[in-house]
This record gives structure tokens, sequence and C-alpha cells, in this order.
């Protein structure tokens, strides 16, 4: 077996979801399909940073109350953000009583946090897990990029970093027969093409997802059309061509089964630049429309794979390329 793909016997289910955005969010396509939106993007709160740290805490409260959960069957909270220390998720866990797990693979954390989760499950070790993740425009900006009060021009091949928060809760709970199950899951490689570009992030990442999705069809033994959809996290339009391209030239089609988070959470068109990214891109997309095209049986099989960029501020700043990576999640009904 190879070392990168495992596979889970008990198959743990993802019995809850909950997510929150912005107003730009709320006037997209998949509107209607996420939970809730906030007033503004303050949250009610004095800066951002607090917004964000809020959204975390919201969700992770909303999918226990969703499940009925008395908060002590929880046994781990798995979360990351993009802020440096991943403060959003740590200071929203001192909100809960369980043990918490803090993460960080960028934009990838969502579906690191669900393998990690699945591990835990599929070895006995615990029962209910909860994984997290979300980002915010203002936060992303001033951290990776400028300050907003510059009102800096944007380049056509950025993308715009999605105001949101998404968390589900794993389970081992064998009642629970009628939910999505993760069923196998690959672990994804730094991969570095030497982009330096801080607003190309879709070029930047395209090269881990590519990897990983031809590694996970390798050691599957499965080709793109085995599933329904193979759903990237947030590389956007300019990403999603050059990963179809880049698993092409491996001996793999997805040009018909292929869609990308960044590309579906807001409208196309030109002042969405290249569309959506940030950690809450792909954690909102999965945990609104996705999962609820699961349980609505539209989807038998999905491959999931959010992208992280693996930049900092300091590395940017000192003239350093991007690495990245990607991990991806089978999940089937």
């Amino acid at each position: 077996m190879a070392r990168e793909t495992v596979y889970f016997d008990k198959q743990p289910k993802i019995t809850a979801v909950s997510t929150i955005a912005g107003q730009k969010e709320k006037s997209g396509p998949i509107s209607e399909f996420i939970d809730e939106f906030m007033d503004d993007d303050r949250f009610n709160e004095d800066t951002f940073e607090k917004a964000e740290c809020k959204m975390l805490s919201h969700i992770i409260g909303k999918v226990v109350e969703k499940k009925n959960l008395p908060l002590g069957e929880v046994d781990a909270l798995i979360a990351g953000d993009l802020l440096n220390q991943i403060i959003s998720s740590s200071f929203a866990a001192r909100n809960y009583s369980f043990p918490y797990i803090g993460v960080y693979s960028a934009c990838s954390t969502m579906s690191e946090s669900m393998i990690i989760g699945s591990l835990l499950l599929n070895g006995g070790h615990m029962e209910n897990v909860i994984c997290a993740t979300g980002s915010h425009f203002s936060t992303a900006e001033r951290q990776y990029r400028y300050p907003l009060e510059l009102g800096s021009t944007r380049p056509p091949q950025s993308q715009w970093t999605v105001t949101g928060a998404g968390a589900c809760l794993l389970s081992n709970n064998e009642e629970d027969i009628d939910y999505p199950k993760i069923v196998s899951a690959t672990f994804g490689k730094v991969i570095d093409y030497g982009v330096t570009d801080a607003n190309n992030m879709g070029a930047a990442m395209a090269p881990a997802c590519a990897d990983t999705i031809v590694t996970h069809l390798k050691n599957t033994k499965t080709k793109p059309t085995d599933y329904n959809l193979i759903v990237t996290g947030d590389l956007g339009v300019l990403g999603s061509r050059i990963v179809k391209d880049l698993v092409w030239e491996k001996g793999y089609d997805m040009n018909s089964n292929h869609v990308d988070c960044g590309e579906m959470i807001y409208n196309i068109c030109e002042e969405e630049f290249q569309g959506g990214s940030g950690a809450g891109c792909s954690a909102v997309v999965f945990n609104s429309f996705f999962y609820k095209k699961l349980l609505q049986k539209r989807y038998d099989r999905i491959l999931f794979l959010a992208t992280g960029a693996l930049l900092s501020s300091v590395s940017s700043q000192q003239g350093e390329s991007i690495p990245c990576i990607s991990h991806a999640v089978e999940i089937k009904r």
C-alpha cells in the first residue's frame, strides 16, 4: 500500500455541518446553501481579527447544536486558519472545554483536519471530532499583502479571500447510517514550481493539487470518471485551467467533472478577478453546497482537495517562491 493514501475501515461519517459567511458571499451563486450571513464584516466586533475568531467560535457551537450533541461528548476540535499562530482557531477554542488540536495547512486546512479527524476515529481513539477553519478578507489582505487603507490596485491574476468559516462533525456512531462517509484520503507533498507572485495563488497551488490528484488516482487504481466530481479548494479560474492541464499531461482527463470552490462562491464577472480563495473558501463551499447535495443523493462519490499556499509575509518580502500543498479526501454516500 502506498504510504500517502490511507483507507478507513470504519468510514467515519460527516453527521453535521455549519457555515457562516459575509455579505459579499451572500450575493454569490451558492448563497442559498450557506447557513448564516454576518450583517457586516466586523460581526459586531472591534476588529476584523476578532470577527474572524467569532465566526469560528460561532460555527463550532452551531455544528454541535445541530446534532444535539452534549459538549462533553465532543472528543476534540481540529482547527486552523490563516492568521499568524492560528490565533482565530486557538482563541475560539478557549470558549469550549474539549481538547483542541491546532493545525496549519494554509487554505488546505479543511481537508487536512478531516483526514486527521478520520484517523483518530478510525483508530478507535475518539467518537466525535469537529473539524473547522475559516478566513476573512480584511485580515488576510493586511497580513499577506497590503494595508486596506492603501487602496492598492488588484492585479487581474489575484483572487478574493473569502470571508467565511465552515465546520463539520465527524462521528463513529453506528446508528448514523445515512450520512456521507470518508472512505480514503491522500496526504499531499509540498510542491514548489518557483512562483513568487503572492497575488497569483492559483498558479502557485495548481501543481501541488495536480500531484495529489494523480497520486490518489494511482494509489486507489481509480480514474477521474469514477467520481461524480473532483472538487478543488481555491484555485480560482486560472488555477483550475492549469490543474486540468497538468493532470492531463499525466494521462488523466478530468475536464468533464472538475469544479473549483473558488470559481463557485462568487459570480463570474471581471470585478471578482479569478474568484475566491482563503481557508474559508473550501470550508464554506464543501460544508454547504456539496454536503447538502450528498445528502440529497445528487452525488454518490466525490474527491475533495482543499489547496494551500504555504507562504508568509516574511518569506514573500524576502523574495522566496511559494511552496504549496493539497490533501485529498474521498467521500461516498
